[in-house]
């Protein structure tokens, strides 16, 4: 059934306000987000904006929400044209997530910077948005193991570890092996410490003459990390 024209434009009107709540984030940060700013970009008085989103909080997650789906976006398109062979497409995967972040450094800090105070993100709505990369990146890994393209070191995985190993592999139906899969975190944190470092500027300004050499040297010591050979 076609949306009827009400609903195309509160979809519209729902397009406006995160648009200008990502300006926002650009200029004053998610702190200091204002509904009534929102409402004098679009127009209208302030109760109009209401009506749509309800607090500055909701509005934080729309742009949340957002944020993740855009850059799921972008890991899944490259990855629908990179190469077979694993190590180049988590390269494509990891290169994708930089250049969105350095293109979206606003959004990528509300993702992945300072928590904003006195505000915490419903899990129910961006836990799936939140692990499109991840899941990306493990569908490489077990692309890669099924090809017999994975080849992690053998190491013995405390007790601990393995039974949140075992409980993760369970929920999300993963092929991996145990060592591979905790592995993977690694690879997780280590590819955004990298672009988190970039696009913070955490380098410092004289330390890198090639940064995306660096970066992409890094992703393959993470690439032999986690086995792909």
């Amino acid at each position: 059934m076609a949306p009827t024209p009400r609903q195309l434009a509160r979809e519209n009107t729902m397009r406006e306000i995160v648009r200008i709540g990502r300006e926002q984030l650009a200029t004053v940060g998610p702190a200091d987000l204002s509904l009534r700013a929102v409402a004098r970009e679009l127009g209208v008085v302030s109760s109009a904006v209401y009506r749509y989103v309800g607090s500055r909080d909701e509005l934080l997650t729309l742009l949340i929400v957002d944020a993740y789906d855009e850059l799921g976006d972008a890991v899944d398109e490259a990855l629908a044209d990179a190469p077979e062979e694993p190590r180049a497409r988590l390269l494509t995967a990891a290169r994708a997530v930089r250049t969105w972040s350095l293109r979206e450094p606003s959004s990528y800090a509300l993702l992945y910077g300072t928590p904003v105070p006195g505000y915490a993100a419903p899990a129910d709505r961006t836990t799936q948005p939140g692990i499109r990369v991840v899941l990306a990146l493990l569908r490489v890994l077990t692309d890669a193991s099924a090809a017999g393209r994975l080849q992690p070191q053998e190491r013995e995985v405390p007790e601990g570890v393995r039974a949140d190993m075992e409980r993760i592999r369970a929920e999300f139906g993963l092929e991996l092996p145990v060592g591979a899969l905790a592995a993977a975190f690694q690879l997780w944190s280590g590819l955004f410490g990298l672009v988190s470092f970039d696009v913070f500027d955490q380098w410092g300004p004289d330390t890198l003459t090639d940064r995306d050499g660096f970066f992409d040297y890094q992703v393959g010591l993470l690439a032999e990390l986690v086995g792909l050979a």
